[in-house]
């Protein structure tokens, strides 16, 4: 059947609606709420619950590292990637479900630092699918635009969701619900209205979009055969060497934004003492900046390149990423912040996008996973060094310097990607 310029837009719509449903995990759980809550009240005290939050984010890392690629491979294989994207869907939205029940208290930080790892891992492994199936939803000629647009609609969402948990709940908006604020019901909700709102707004894509054709029934006969291919991937990696280059320069780079990701919400409120109210205003501003990057750098990234667009992002976040580390006043905060994350958007949705042009079209899977595993082999380092030069310098601005070097790196790595001339990069 032709596809008709209607249901071609009906399905990116459909396809930009799950980084609307999912992007308000890293947002709300990792970045701005239940991080800082898990340091300021489930912890003994923010030194050692930034030391252990940051530990449980570098041995999932770790983990993730390993498996990630393994899971491509076999997604290639099979030709099935939505399947992966429901099972690792429902994992994740289950574990933050749970956090419910964590406690302000220190009792509850086995069951916190539980649950996180198993949300992020499952997390991180449903996006890795969902990023293969872009080719799906755009050609050559509109893929920057298409993961542009799904990053901008995954902060739009996420905006929504932050608005609904500042006001509904922190700011106690929703009275009726009742909620004990002596134990930290207000925030603890947070985990529900994001679990929910994954559950919900995921729905259309698992009911409605359409993957290509791939294998019947899937059998071990599918790992064996992921397996090997992966294994040829790399032993003949240098086939692929603009795509070995972005992928270290990205690993670099992914690591600065993972602490930034990890840690914001830490660092805002330890370092310039902010409210769990103005940490969840901070977020709202900041989605809202790092959702315009995305939307104007999607429109721009087609003719501009993904390359450029990357190299521009990057200078962007070490400028006013050097700033954040001496500036006292919460005010120079907010504007330094809110610089930072306007090119955050496109450094993510460029990078997607480079991927997806460097890549052979029946190795996307495949080359997500490595693109993944890029974006973890090393990311329990970033927040171990967080912890570590946090716990050595008693300060997190000494914890924050990591994000800078990690992106000067990024930098210095991408200047020897040379792309093909088949394809406009």
């Amino acid at each position: 059947m032709k596809t008709t310029p209607l249901t071609k837009n009906l399905k990116v719509f459909i396809w930009c609606l799950f980084d609307w449903a999912n992007s308000p995990y890293p947002t709300v759980i990792l970045t701005f709420v239940f991080s800082a809550y898990f340091t300021k009240l489930v912890a003994e005290d923010e030194i050692s619950g930034t030391f252990l939050w940051s530990q449980t984010i570098a041995f999932s890392g770790l983990f993730m590292a390993f498996v990630a690629p393994i899971l491509g491979a076999i997604s290639d294989e099979t030709g099935k990637k939505k399947i992966w994207i429901l099972v690792f869907s429902i994992l994740a939205i289950l574990a933050t479900l749970s956090l419910w029940f964590v406690l302000p208290d220190k009792n509850s930080v086995p069951l916190a630092l539980i649950a996180i790892a198993i949300s992020l891992i499952a997390f991180e492994f449903c996006t890795i699918f969902y990023n293969a199936t872009l080719i799906q939803v755009a050609n050559s000629s509109s893929i920057g635009k298409v993961s542009g647009l799904g990053w901008a609609a995954g902060y739009i969402g996420a905006i929504i969701c932050l608005l609904i948990c500042l006001f509904g709940l922190v700011e106690g908006s929703f009275s009726f619900l009742r909620l004990d604020i002596d134990q930290s019901e207000h925030i603890r909700a947070t985990t529900i209205v994001v679990g929910l709102w994954w559950l919900i707004f995921s729905l259309p894509f698992f009911i409605f979009f359409k993957e290509g054709k791939g294998a019947a029934h899937f059998s071990s006969r599918h790992i064996l055969k992921g397996l090997n291919r992966l294994f040829t991937t790399i032993k003949n990696i240098k086939q692929y060497r603009p795509i070995m280059l972005f992928l270290l320069s990205r690993m670099f780079y992914a690591d600065g934004l993972l602490v930034v990701f990890q840690f914001g919400g830490i660092y805002a409120a330890g370092t310039f003492g902010m409210t769990f109210s103005e940490i969840l205003k901070f977020g709202i501003a900041m989605n809202i900046f790092a959702g315009l990057g995305a939307f104007v750098f999607a429109w721009a990234e087609d003719w501009l390149t993904s390359k450029t667009t990357i190299f521009i992002s990057l200078i962007g976040l070490v400028g006013f990423g050097s700033a954040l580390l001496f500036v006292e006043a919460q005010s120079y905060f907010w504007a330094f912040g809110l610089g930072l994350s306007f090119f955050i958007g496109p450094a993510q949705s460029a990078s997607r996008a480079f991927l997806a042009r460097l890549s052979p079209k029946q190795l996307h899977g495949e080359m997500y996973g490595l693109f993944a595993m890029s974006g973890k082999a090393t990311s329990f380092i970033g927040p171990m060094l967080f912890g570590w030069l946090t716990i050595l310098f008693e300060t997190q601005r000494a914890g924050m310097f990591v994000a800078v070097a990690f992106w000067l790196m990024g930098i210095i790595v991408l200047v020897f990607v040379k792309p093909t001339v088949k394809t406009k990069f």
